[in-house]
């Protein structure tokens, strides 16, 4: 096993996301990722679980 641990980053996030929102709706990948982008100060005093 590795012993090292991989940082999770927000573009990672946002990649996996959209990359599975993209398969349930057929739309792009690149086209969702810039929507949560375009989002990210609608909800700016919400933060994600550490």
């Amino acid at each position: 096993m590795k012993s090292g641990k991989k940082k999770v980053t927000q573009k990672m996030i946002y990649r996996a996301v959209a990359s599975s929102t993209a398969i349930e709706t057929r739309a792009s990948v690149r086209s969702i990722e810039q929507k949560l982008k375009d989002n990210k100060g609608k909800y700016r005093y919400l933060s994600l679980a550490h």
